[in-house]
């Protein structure tokens, strides 16, 4: 995987928000978090919680796992730019033969 995954919360602005014409002081009230919080998650400051992923599926009736899908797609595609170089495989063959 080459191409960087979308950040939900980038899903959540463009699919969600502005179709249905919402601002963040909005969604932030329906979704019960504060405004900072929610303008953070959308301008891709900081990744979706689990508890976020919850209260935006269930405002907009969608499965929380398909919002954390998103989240985990885009946080591995991170930890593999920056893969350890010093771990050594454990010798699995070895014990299986044993």
């Amino acid at each position: 995987m080459t191409r960087k995954p979308t950040h939900p919360g980038s899903v959540f602005l463009e699919d969600v928000m502005k179709p249905l014409n919402i601002t963040v002081t909005d969604a932030a009230g329906m979704l019960g978090v504060s405004r900072k919080a929610l303008s953070e998650f959308v301008n891709e400051k900081v990744s979706l919680s689990p508890e976020m992923a919850l209260r935006i599926s269930m405002a907009t009736n969608t499965s929380v796992e398909s919002w954390m899908n998103m989240q985990q797609k885009l946080t591995l595609w991170y930890a593999r730019r920056h893969e350890p170089q010093n771990v050594i495989p454990f010798p699995i063959n070895a014990a299986k033969e044993g």
